[in-house]
């Protein structure tokens, strides 16, 4: 009967006391838009005002993807360059960035957090822009958004640039994640933890850089800026709580010029998954950078360039041939 007693007990702990620990709302945030940037644009999707910039007048159109935790602050290195030479446009992906936050019953008719709504409102976003088609560029999670475009609109896109994209790296299967996802509990402590992920931005671009040494007061400031605006942390839950597992057999069917690229250092999404992504996408091509780590666009940029120039040249030869010789 004791056994009995305290076994309850524990389980009324282990049920309540998530529930004690206060989320109060976080102190001294902003309207991301009063963050903007003098050349920001802002633009209203369904119930998100989706922060962008956009540049240059050649073609092909290019669209910038960036990965969890980043904005377009991340594409700074090698946005003016491909905008020499391409109409390029980059955007802060919903719960990312100036992108501003709907929570709660905002999103009960649209959650533009999950991964086929992200899908949506990025081609919605080339039709305000009037891209017919473009060149998909994805870092990390952004890699995997282009994925998925590509499978949903093939029509809509000229080629893919893989960026140390994060395809095959899913947590779903995670005992803790589940706990923290499937209970109410963990839903309730979900803005915490969001807060914790990200709140030390220094230790994650460590982690990201091959050489952190590189990482300027500047670069810091940069990504910590998103962390002023409204409801970044029950964003970034909503974000985590629509996750879904990628379906990987649909690689085989991706009949779109990509180019697979990867740092060799890279500690977040390992080198070897990027080799196994060029394997699975038919015809794709691999490129890794030395003494890189996860944002090779940000390390090592003119590395970048000079791999993803040609590369998206070519792609507008074909494209040009192609619009010349449609039979």
């Amino acid at each position: 009967m004791k056994i009995l007693i305290i076994g309850v007990a524990v389980l009324a702990v282990i049920l309540l006391v998530p529930f004690l620990i206060p989320v109060p709302d976080l102190k001294g945030t902003v309207d991301p838009s009063l963050l903007a940037d003098e050349d920001s644009r802002f633009v209203w999707l369904e119930n998100v005002n989706i922060h962008y910039k956009v540049s240059g007048e050649g073609f092909p159109p290019v669209v910038l993807l960036h990965g969890f935790g980043a904005s377009i602050f991340s594409w700074r290195e090698v946005f003016s360059p491909l905008a020499d030479r391409f109409t390029v446009m980059a955007f802060d992906r919903p719960g990312f960035g100036l992108t501003s936050r709907p929570i709660g019953e905002e999103i009960k008719d649209f959650n533009p957090y999950t991964p086929e709504n992200q899908v949506e409102l990025t081609v919605r976003l080339m039709d305000h822009l009037g891209f017919e088609k473009a060149v998909l560029i994805g870092n990390s999670a952004g890699g995997l958004t282009a994925l998925e475009i590509a499978i949903a609109h093939p029509e809509r896109v000229i080629g893919l640039v893989m960026v140390d994209a994060a395809v095959y790296t899913n947590d779903s299967d995670n005992l803790f994640f589940k706990l923290l996802t499937s209970t109410p509990q963990g839903r309730h402590l979900g803005p915490l933890v969001s807060r914790l992920f990200l709140n030390d931005a220094r230790s994650l671009l460590d982690l990201a850089w091959h050489d952190p040494s590189k990482i300027t007061p500047e670069i810091l400031e940069g990504y910590e800026k998103p962390l002023k605006a409204n409801d970044w942390d029950r964003a970034l839950w909503e974000l985590t709580l629509a996750r879904r597992k990628f379906d990987v057999s649909k690689l085989g069917n991706i009949d779109i010029p990509t180019l697979v690229l990867s740092g060799d250092d890279d500690r977040i999404v390992p080198v070897e998954d990027s080799v196994r992504l060029a394997r699975e996408i038919p015809n794709a091509v691999l490129h890794i950078f030395p003494d890189t780590g996860h944002v090779p666009q940000e390390e090592n940029p003119q590395e970048f360039l000079e791999v993803v120039l040609p590369f998206i040249e070519s792609l507008s030869l074909i494209e040009r041939s192609e619009d010349r010789n449609p039979d």
